[in-house]
């Protein structure tokens, strides 16, 4: 079939990007659901900091490729062999799926699936499959096996997780990557407990996740820092018991006299190598550094590594919260259902296609929370 898509051609373009226009909105083939494959059309894409990173050049990918790696939508058609989904459910598309027998699926760690990561990084399908053309025939590839920046997606049914229909599609297309991040690194890779001290650098979608997430688990002191104060209001709503800016030179002075001797858990969401450096220092003796945020590939860190052992300080990365979406989303939707994870809360709003370019360039600016692009109008 043909049908709209948002395409990327070149990383590395100038902002902004209003003029730069990374995405061009054009018509692509796609072509129909094979075995083991789903046709879903996608009736919401969440725009992340993962795509301006793309976009910027920071990781490299193959292209050109449908940008998009987390969305909601409808089964449209299923390929043969495929259970457990039909034509007109509702899903939750995620980056995360898993082969089911490499050594990271059969110890349970499904975001580290050495084939489907291999597959992905090619820009295929995790079964190692094209689904995009060009109108001409050239190939187009796949984004983290996903493509939501499209009005449909061929992807693989270990990336669907089927939803409660009466969940509006565009907030349930947050939690393929946002919710599962920010929450997940909170539940699954730090096990924030009661009473427990936490600091997030970064208050956009995923930061704001982990305090929503921070507060369900317990946590007496959740402090937000963010170079933008605009967003203080809503963290504070969200769970946030303090707020401090990222530009203040006494930051860490601050923080450690706060919590008398600083935080028992430090999420660094940015990937930016002052917030890092900032979250060590404000992480107590024996506390944990979680670096969530991907920055450039390649970019070293430095840290006192004398400190770090007499300390017994903890770095520990947490890749898409270390999730199982299976078990995971069912259970986040579910706390959104009970009003304790109010996702909806940071929709900044929709965007057609039209309005892609310029909205990445408000996301760079930390002017908006979670967009949410609609395909399909």
């Amino acid at each position: 079939m043909r049908m709209t898509a948002a395409v990327m051609y070149e990383q590395g373009l100038p902002m902004p990007y209003v003029e730069s226009q990374p995405f061009r909105i054009e018509e692509v083939e796609l072509r129909s659901p094979e075995e083991g494959e789903v046709l879903v059309e996608v009736r919401g894409a969440g725009l992340c900091h993962s795509d301006l990173s793309q976009v910027a050049g920071l990781r490299k990918r193959k292209l050109p490729v449908v940008g998009g790696h987390e969305g909601a939508g409808i089964v449209r058609e299923i390929g043969r062999g495929v259970s457990g989904l039909k034509p007109g459910d509702h899903v939750v598309m995620t980056s995360v799926a898993d082969c089911g027998h490499c050594p990271a699926c059969a110890r349970k760690r499904l975001v580290l699936c050495e084939s489907v990561g291999m597959a992905r990084s090619q820009g295929f399908l995790s079964n190692g499959q094209l689904r995009l053309a060009s109108l001409d025939g050239q190939p187009v590839y796949h984004y983290s096996g996903i493509s939501s920046f499209a009005q449909f997606a061929i992807t693989m049914p270990s990336s669907l997780i089927k939803i409660d229909p009466s969940i509006p599609l565009d907030v349930a297309a947050m939690f393929g990557c946002a919710v599962v991040t920010g929450a997940g690194s909170v539940f699954n890779s730090a096990k924030v407990g009661p009473g427990d001290y936490i600091a997030v650098f970064g208050l956009g979608g995923v930061g704001l996740n982990a305090v929503m997430a921070a507060r369900i688990a317990g946590a007496s002191m959740i402090i937000g820092i963010d170079i933008n104060e605009g967003k203080f209001g809503l963290a504070r709503e969200l769970g946030c018991t303090h707020t401090f800016s990222a530009r203040d030179e006494h930051l860490v002075e601050s923080v450690r006299e706060l919590t008398k001797g600083g935080v028992d858990f430090a999420f660094e969401v940015s990937g930016n190598k002052t917030a890092m450096t900032a979250a060590y220092d404000v992480t107590r003796k024996g506390g944990e550094v979680v670096a969530v945020g991907l920055g450039a590939t390649g970019a070293m860190h430095d840290y006192p590594h004398t400190a770090l052992v007499s300390e017994e300080k903890v770095i520990r990365g947490s890749f898409m919260g270390s999730c199982i979406p299976a078990r995971d989303i069912p259970l986040y939707l579910r706390l959104y259902q009970e009003g304790k994870l109010p996702v909806d809360r940071l929709r900044s709003g929709t965007i057609s296609f039209a309005q892609l370019n310029r909205n990445l360039d408000l996301l760079e600016h930390g002017e908006v929370v979670r967009q949410i692009l609609l395909p399909n109008g």
